[in-house]
């Protein structure tokens, strides 16, 4: 029995030494107790610590006598080379002596020291004191000397405490030890760059309460902490950076660490450093000279940035602007937001380049959509004399090339040639032919004009005497408004002035409303087309019904809370609104004129009695609509006036559509009655001549003469299957009649709200009546696009598809513009 016990020790022994000769184990204190005993030959003892040669086996064991157990030693390793014992023994002999002396060591713990010292062997005992978490080894004496000591790449144990994200040692070798913040590694980086590259604040806290001089230090990369974190996405630290003292603009190898934060489009860490130093907005990185904005890769990033204002025209020192360098990268969605937020398209860069000379080099379909919508010239030259049509001409290839020429062609540009030497500069390169043309006596006119403008004539344009009144009516639509403002912005540009100049009464539905008094209020239609693709992004938010909240905070940024529609008396403006609390409903029109003068025979017989439109008394200017009421308020009420209307209400009652907002009180959308508007804005004007005649005033009366009616688009005709609502006897039958009542009902809100069709020839047919010029304009739209589209790409492709209808009517505008300012 004793000869198979020693067999089979002498077989653990033999493969414990092939298979983990480093492994820690307890064994009888008895094997090595005596002088030579059993074999083994001391070597080396330095404490604890002893090397033997065990000439049984021919192997080397290392072996820590524990004081504190009396039968069994703990071997740390048994080896079969003489030199890896010789190599390892001063290693354990030295870096293990803190922690004998300090813990009771038992095999599981000695076994994770020599493992690190194995790993790591340029690490001192405060090293690995601090990589097992043995911090209470750190009060070792000599451990205490070895505090501030650096490994084979000059990282300190703080260093190493500070990546592990241990507080408790962070702590100790900063309070108790006194371990310097300031020592770099091989890197250049401090304890404080080893601390932002984790997400633990408290770590870079317990930094910045000892005053850490190593917050804004840079390391071989360029970057300080911050700088690290931002990269790292580390928003607790860049937080926890910014209190504790780290400055934003300390300038690295690519810029500051708001660059840093864009590059890596960490929204978070933008937002703290802007908090911090709004100043970052405008900082001009080391490379480019580019600013935040120049950095920006989403549509997102570039929303912050512009709401905090930073400055969206910025030429970099190479000469580019953000939308040059989102166009050469193809960011559509990010390019948009500049454009909708006021970015000039015809901003020439590097070479010349405007950003659509970009992205015809890049055959990017949409993004040059994007840029001719948003009035990009299709004629401008680069330093080369190459124009945009020039260059798709030469660089488009395989199946884009056509689609492009033709894309462009659609719109009228017709330069896809090089000029030739003898062929005339372009129009915009010509010098001026001396003498006074037509544009000289407009402009002199508009001089002498404004001279003899009276002061209380600043609210608005001149009201002069005209031949004949003037009439705009803007079709309903919701987000399709666009429509309205692109056919306006080719108006404008046929007439050079702006359209309250062009029109003495504008009418407007819903959408058409809501732009109608953004007209009379001054606002220019560039300016409404950003407006409306930037509030689709706040109203839009969710599924139908939608919150009426962003709308109504919306419409009283823009107007005003207290604004009242007798504010701005000219243009007039009528915008159509329905009376939901009766059956049935009635057209309700909100002016910015009197109408008191018009008597008007209610529309239907009834009985019931219905509350006026009333206000408190005494809160004229508090609120100055109020409709909806269940009950009335204890207090007197009189009737309002439309002079004490607000235009924000006005608006809100006029686009409250059914199933995507609720009711404005008592009102629904004027779509219901009157989406395209023309013939009660004419039954209006009538009504309005008519009572200046009977009280006198006919010498007041002027003939409407020009009547212009916009569309927000006409979709497309598509088949309907069925529209047969039956009582069905099968679940085949019950499908059918599903689908029929669908169709139905489509077809019947269809019907309520057609703006074209029957209305456009009624209005026709009248204004030939009474001899009066008549023009529709809505482009055939190739899909239908929703009320509430939020798609950029869609709303771009609408838009594009009205440029291209505008192209082929350019004549009836040209015409059109003459006829008006004729009238002027």
């Amino acid at each position: 029995m004793q000869f198979l016990g020693r067999l089979l020790d002498t077989v653990s022994s033999v493969s414990t030494l092939f298979t983990n000769p480093y492994r820690v184990r307890e064994v009888p204190l008895s094997e090595y107790g005596g002088g030579g005993s059993g074999g083994k030959v001391v070597l080396k003892e330095e404490g604890r610590i002893v090397l033997f040669k065990n000439t049984q086996y021919q192997s080397w064991d290392c072996v820590l006598m524990c004081p504190e157990m009396s039968t069994v030693a703990l071997r740390l390793f048994q080896v079969a080379s003489e030199a890896d014992a010789m190599n390892w023994f001063p290693q354990y002999a030295l870096k293990l002596r803190p922690f004998y002396e300090i813990l009771p060591l038992k095999a599981e713990t000695v076994q994770t020291v020599v493992d690190c010292i194995r790993s790591h062997p340029d690490w001192s005992s405060a090293h690995i004191a601090v990589d097992t978490g043995l911090r209470e080894c750190l009060k070792h004496n000599h451990v205490q000397s070895q505090i501030n000591a650096r490994d084979a790449i000059g990282q300190t144990p703080l260093h190493l405490a500070c990546e592990r994200g241990d507080l408790a040692c962070v702590k100790e070798l900063l309070e108790e030890s006194q371990a310097r913040t300031d020592i770099s590694d091989r890197n250049g980086e401090t304890p404080m760059h080893s601390a932002s590259k984790q997400d633990s604040p408290v770590i870079i806290q317990a930094l910045c309460s000892r005053l850490c001089s190593g917050v804004n230090e840079l390391n071989n990369n360029g970057e300080t902490p911050l700088h690290v974190a931002c990269r790292l996405g580390r928003l607790d630290s860049v937080k926890a950076l910014l209190a504790g003292g780290a400055k934003c603009d300390v300038i690295g190898s690519k810029g500051f660490p708001i660059h840093t934060a864009m590059k890596y489009n960490e929204t978070g860490c933008v937002e703290e450093i802007l908090k911090a130093d709004l100043g970052q907005l405008h900082a001009e990185d080391s490379a480019y000279g580019g600013t935040p904005l120049h950095w920006s890769k989403t549509a997102e990033m570039c929303r912050l940035l512009l709401e905090c204002g930073c400055e969206i025209n910025y030429l970099s020192k190479t000469g580019e602007s953000a939308l040059h360098i989102l166009t050469k990268k193809g960011r559509f969605d990010a390019a948009m937001v500049l454009l909708t937020h006021g970015a000039n398209a015809n901003l020439k860069g590097q070479d010349g380049n405007t950003a659509l000379h970009l992205a015809m080099k890049l055959d990017h379909m949409e993004l040059i959509k994007a840029l001719i919508v948003f009035g990009a010239d299709v004629e401008i030259h680069n330093d080369l004399g190459e124009t945009p049509g020039l260059i798709a001409a030469r660089t488009s290839k395989g199946p884009n090339r056509k689609i492009l020429l033709d894309m462009l062609c659609s719109v009228g540009v017709q330069r896809c040639l090089p000029p030739s030497p003898c062929s005339p500069p372009p129009i915009s390169d010509r010098t001026k032919p001396q003498g006074i043309g037509f544009e000289d006596i407009m402009h002199i006119g508009a001089a002498v004009g404004a001279m003899h403008r009276g002061p209380s004539e600043i609210d608005g344009p001149k009201i002069e005497k005209k031949k004949m009144d003037r009439l705009l009516c803007l079709d309903g639509g919701g987000i399709k408004g666009l429509v309205l403002i692109q056919m306006l912005i080719a108006l404008e540009k046929e007439a050079g002035r702006p359209t309250r100049e062009l029109f003495d009464w504008i009418a407007g539905t819903s959408t058409g409303g809501i732009l109608a008094l953004a007209i009379i209020h001054g606002k220019s239609m560039e300016y409404l087309r950003c407006l409306y693709f930037r509030m689709k992004e706040q109203v839009f938010k969710g599924s139908r019904p939608y919150e009426s909240a962003p709308l109504e905070d919306f419409l009283k940024k823009e107007f005003g809370e207290n604004t009242k529609m007798t504010d701005v008396r000219y243009p007039r403006v009528m915008v159509t609104s329905v009376l939901a609390d009766r059956h049935p409903g009635e057209l309700h029109i909100f002016r910015n004129y009197d109408p008191s003068s018009i008597s008007r025979e209610p529309p239907y017989a009834t009985t019931a009695t219905f509350k006026p439109l009333t206000i408190p008394q005494g809160w004229e200017d508090e609120d100055v609509l109020i409709v909806g009421y269940t009950e009335e308020p204890p207090r007197k009420r009189r009737k309002v006036t439309d002079e004490e209307q607000l235009v924000w209400r006005a608006a809100r009652s006029s686009g409250a559509a059914p199933t995507y907002f609720r009711p404005m009180g008592r009102f629904l959308d004027g779509g219901l009655l009157a989406n395209n508007p023309t013939l009660d804005a004419m039954s209006e004007i009538h009504q309005f001549n008519k009572a200046l005649k009977d009280e006198g005033h006919k010498e007041d009366i002027k003939k409407l003469g020009i009547v212009v009616s916009l569309g927000t688009g006409k979709p497309p005709q598509v088949v309907v299957s069925s529209v047969d609502v039956f009582r069905p006897s099968n679940p085949l039958e019950l499908a059918k009649s599903f689908v029929g009542a669908k169709e139905l009902g489509k077809m019947l809100v269809d019907c309520c709200t057609d703006s074209d069709g029957c209305a456009v020839d009624r209005a026709s047919a009248w204004c030939e009546m009474i001899d009066t010029i008549y023009r529709r304009l809505s482009p055939q739209l190739s899909q239908e696009v929703m009320l509430d589209e939020v798609s950029d790409a869609i709303l771009v492709d609408m838009l594009w598809e009205t440029q291209m209808y505008l192209y082929e009517k350019r004549e009836i505008l040209q015409s059109l513009a003459k006829s008006l300012l004729q009238q002027n």
